[in-house]
């Protein structure tokens, strides 16, 4: 028996049984009167639990009271996310760590600052010394996304000053985090694949100079070879991911632990941990798993109606993981696009067609295209719907030949300037902990004696 499986086999069947024969951890529709589960209004809309200067999600409007679909719309300190990326990309520049510090700051740097900022990140990247030896190779993780909680966490033992929340601190203590996410994540990879998949261990140090997009494409290849192409389009994956406004799953949970006044470190980690989770971080992988499958079942890509046939399956749960769900299609928030997967679609075609995944691409877009009318025949809802940016970011990392172990670890690499910068203007601006309340369901009972249970 495994050291870490020491609890008898029998013991957990038996209490699971009675657990789910029990009424224990039953809540009836009934009992949700006036309760907004998922912390959301009866619209979909989200409860307001909060203000931010950060991060802006638009995707509908709010007219004569009711929820009206617009296309959809993301600001970063309030600039509009295409401003942006037209910007950076007009004059040639890698936009991720003007990103950074523009939703860590708020405002954008000059160029003497741009460059004094990337040169810190790239002179902060190396991990500390024996960091990876001890803390990564002795302990291998098969999922990369807890590794780099545990790696988080473990960070706090290399600081000197870990849980002051003065400003200062916190700012140094963010800058770190953003720079030595990509080598955590990079590192931990590598000893995923030496350790559980019989590969060779390749270990890199980042290169001084390079963008975080660069360091982290010469970090997970073992040639450490790349373009200049794949690394601009990576750098603008992680631009587009950057934010999401404070009300997304992960800077929420990142909020929730800052407003209690713990560390830096174990706010990150917790933000983390709720990134991996498949409702979360992690749904572009179902998206590839959902799209191999259509892939597989669908004989010609370009038959409108074979693929319809084969989406209404999915919505039937007769094929794809039986949830009913086209993964990547819709949206908390945005109604009638996503800003953000018409970024992708947008700067993406082009490599889709020099490695020979263009068909691919397009099959994607006829899925998309095809979604909302399947939808609407199968389930009868006229919902307006769009492709999130999960629908297309999985095909765009297989396109950059980046492993499917990564694709969340590369969101948390991104996300982690919108993290720290909620962390801050929490601690900033608010001196109270978020706890909401739960109704309790349970009835007053008289306490038995053991002898007579």
């Amino acid at each position: 028996m495994s050291e870490l499986n020491t609890i008898p086999q029998t013991f957990i069947d038996n209490v699971c049984a009675e657990l789910q024969n029990s009424t224990a951890f039953e809540i009836r529709p009934s009992d949700n009167v006036d309760i907004k589960r998922g912390l959301r209004n009866a619209d979909g809309t989200g409860v307001m639990a909060g203000c931010t200067k950060i991060g802006s999600v638009q995707g509908y409007a709010i007219i004569d009271g009711e929820k009206t679909p617009m296309e959809g719309r993301l600001i970063y300190r309030g600039y509009d996310i295409m401003q942006l990326i037209s910007g950076f990309t007009r004059e040639k520049r890698f936009g991720f760590e003007e990103t950074a510090y523009l939703l860590m700051f708020g405002r954008l740097p000059t160029q003497a600052e741009y460059d004094a900022f990337r040169e810190l990140l790239s002179e902060t990247m190396a991990l500390p010394q024996g960091f990876t030896e001890d803390m990564i190779l002795k302990a291998p993780s098969s999922n990369i996304m807890n590794k780099l909680a545990r790696s988080v966490l473990v960070l706090y033992s290399y600081d000197d000053n870990p849980d002051s929340t003065d400003l200062e601190n916190m700012v140094r203590q963010c800058i770190q985090l953003i720079a030595r996410f990509p080598m955590i994540v990079a590192h931990a990879y590598a000893a995923k694949v030496h350790y559980f998949d019989n590969g060779s261990l390749v270990l890199h140090r980042p290169v001084p100079g390079y963008s975080i997009a660069e360091n982290f494409l010469h970090s997970i290849r073992p040639d450490s070879k790349f373009t200049e192409e794949e690394a601009r389009l990576l750098d603008l994956c992680l631009v587009i991911h950057a934010e999401h406004g404070g009300g997304n799953n992960s800077a929420f949970t990142c909020r929730v632990l800052s407003s209690s006044g713990t560390d830096t470190y174990s706010a990150i980690a917790a933000a983390v941990g709720s990134l991996k989770g498949p409702k979360h971080g992690g749904a572009n992988q179902r998206v590839a798993a959902m799209f191999d499958e259509i892939k597989q079942n669908v004989s010609d890509w370009n038959d409108d109606e074979e693929i319809k046939a084969y989406l209404a399956r999915i919505l039937r749960k007769e094929a794809g993981d039986g949830s009913g769900l086209i993964y990547g299609m819709g949206h908390a928030i945005y109604t009638k696009s996503d800003p953000r997967a018409l970024v992708l679609k947008r700067y993406a075609r082009s490599l889709a067609q020099k490695t020979g995944l263009l068909q691919e691409w397009e099959l994607l877009e006829s899925i998309e295209r095809l979604s909302p009318e399947v939808f609407r025949d199968v389930t009868g809802s006229d919902k307006v719907m769009c492709a999130n940016v999960d629908f297309y970011s999985g095909l765009v990392y297989r396109m950059l030949n980046i492993p499917e172990d990564l694709f969340t670890p590369l969101f948390a690499i991104a996300r982690i300037a919108g993290w720290c910068s909620h962390r801050i203007e929490e601690v900033m601006t608010s001196n109270r902990i978020i706890r909401p309340a739960y109704k309790s369901l349970n009835r007053n009972r008289e306490y038995v004696p053991i002898k007579k249970r």
